[in-house]
C-alpha cells in the first residue's frame, strides 16, 4: 500500500469567487507560508531592459494558487501551494484536485536527473573529406574551447561539445550547465565565443558556420529533446491508493489504465510527441506567474505520462519530463510579483531552479491526474460546465 499521511482540513484552500473571498485565500496563504500576495504596482519601465522592448504598458493576468502540493524530491521537500497565472476556467481546481489526490497516499516523489542546455553551431566545408579532420581538431582542443566558452559567464559551464557530422558540414552541439539561469542567452553568448575562438585558430580546410542550427530544438518539439533532455531532466510519481481514487475522482486505477490505453493509441494515431493529456496547461500558468520564457513551453510540454495497477486497486502514476526550461535568475524573475511567486514556492539562491523543476513536474502530474480521473469517470464535460463557462 502506498505511505499515507493524514491531510488536514487546514490544508485546503478556502473557495469562492467575491472580493472578501480573495482577500481570505491571501491572508490564509501569508498565515500558511509567510508571504503575503497583496497587490504590487508595476515594476517601471526602466527596470525593463532585457525583458521587453517598445513598451507601452501592462496587461493584468488573473494569479490563483493550487494546492496542498506535497513533494518528497531530490531538491523540493514539503507542501507548496503553486502560483498560477491563466485565464482558463477549472485549471486551478483542477491541479488543486489532484495535489489534494496525492497528498492523502504519501505525496509526490520527484527526481531531478540531469541539466543541460546546448546551442548548435553548424560548420559548412567545401566537401565530405573536410569533415572528420576538423571533429578531430575539436575533440583534441577542448581545453581550450571551454575556456573561451566560460570566459562570458560566471556561472555556466560546458558540459560537452557533441558532433554530428550531415554531408559536407558538422554540427557541434554545445552542452552546458546553467545553473540557477535558464540559460537561453547564457549558451548564446558562450558559444558565440567558442566559434570565435574555433575560426581564429582552426587551419584545415576552409568553412563558414552559423551559430545556431535549429538541432537543439530550442522552442520546438523535438525527438532529440524526448530522448537526450533539454534543460532539466525530471521524473515525478505517485502511489495512490484505491481509497483515494474512490474518494477524490470517483475511478479506480484500472479504469485510468483502460482510458490512458485509448488515449495512448489516438496520440499514435494522430502523431501527437510525447504521451499526456495536458501538460502545456500547468507548464504555461507556472511559466506566467514566475517570470519564466512561455514560448519554451513547446519543447517542455514532451512528458510522458504512465500508469499501472499495483497492489490490487492502487494506481501507480508516472510523468518524465525531458525538458523543463525554469531559472530563479535573470530575464522575467526580476519583475516584482513573480519574485514574489518564487520566494512563495521556496525558490529563491544558490540551487533553487532545480527545486522549481522538480515542484513543475510534480504540478503538472497532478493536473494529469485530475483531468484524467475526470475522462475515466465521465465528469469532464460537467466540470467545465460548472467552472470553466
Amino acid at each position: 500500500m502506498p505511505p499515507t499521511t493524514p491531510v488536514a482540513q487546514s490544508t485546503l484552500l478556502p473557495r469562492g469567487y467575491t472580493a472578501a473571498d480573495t482577500e481570505l485565500r491571501r491572508a490564509w496563504l501569508e498565515q500558511k507560508t509567510g508571504v503575503l500576495l497583496d497587490e504590487l504596482p508595476p515594476d517601471p519601465p526602466e527596470q525593463l531592459k532585457g525583458i521587453i522592448e517598445n513598451h507601452v504598458g501592462y496587461v493584468g493576468l488573473p494569479l490563483a494558487v493550487a494546492g496542498p502540493l506535497v513533494v518528497r524530491g531530490s531538491y523540493a521537500e514539503g507542501t507548496y501551494y503553486v502560483p498560477l497565472c491563466t485565464v482558463e476556467g477549472t485549471l486551478a481546481l483542477s491541479m488543486t484536485r489532484g495535489a489534494y489526490l496525492t497528498s492523502l497516499s504519501g505525496g509526490i516523489l520527484t527526481r531531478h536527473l540531469k541539466q543541460e542546455v546546448s546551442r548548435s553551431p553548424v560548420f559548412i566545408f567545401p566537401d565530405v573529406d573536410a569533415c572528420q579532420p576538423f571533429m578531430n581538431w575539436i575533440e583534441a582542443e577542448m581545453p581550450a574551447i571551454r575556456r573561451a566558452a566560460e570566459s562570458t559567464t560566471r556561472h555556466g559551464k560546458l558540459i560537452r561539445v557533441d558532433k554530428y557530422p550531415v554531408h559536407n558540414s558538422v554540427l557541434l552541439d554545445f552542452v552546458y550547465n546553467t545553473a540557477d539561469a535558464a540559460g537561453q542567452n547564457m549558451v548564446t553568448l558562450a558559444s558565440h565565443a567558442a566559434c570565435h575562438y574555433i575560426s581564429e585558430h582552426y587551419r584545415g580546410s576552409s568553412f563558414r558556420y552559423l551559430i545556431e542550427c535549429n538541432f537543439n530544438g530550442d522552442k520546438n518539439p523535438a525527438a532529440r529533446t524526448l530522448l537526450l533532455g533539454r534543460g532539466h531532466q525530471v521524473i515525478a510519481s505517485a502511489l495512490v491508493s484505491a481509497k483515494a481514487l474512490r474518494r477524490v475522482v470517483r475511478t479506480t486505477a484500472q479504469g485510468f489504465v483502460d482510458g490512458w490505453t485509448q488515449c495512448t493509441r489516438a496520440s499514435q494515431l494522430a502523431g501527437v510527441m510525447g504521451l499526456n493529456m495536458h501538460v502545456a496547461n500547468g507548464l504555461a500558468a507556472i511559466y506566467l506567474a514566475t517570470g519564466q520564457d512561455v514560448a519554451c513551453v513547446v519543447e517542455n510540454s514532451l512528458g510522458l505520462v504512465n500508469y499501472e495497477v499495483q497492489n490490487d486497486g492502487d494506481l501507480y502514476a508516472t510523468l518524465s519530463m525531458p525538458s523543463i526550461s525554469v531559472g530563479t535568475v535573470g530575464g522575467g524573475t526580476r519583475l516584482s510579483a513573480q519574485r514574489r511567486n518564487l520566494e512563495l514556492l521556496g525558490c529563491t539562491g544558490d540551487g533553487s531552479a532545480k527545486r522549481l523543476a522538480e515542484i513543475v513536474c510534480a504540478a503538472a502530474l497532478a493536473l494529469e491526474l485530475s483531468l484524467g480521473g475526470a475522462i475515466a469517470s465521465n465528469e469532464f464535460a460537467l466540470a467545465h460546465v460548472k467552472y470553466g463557462r
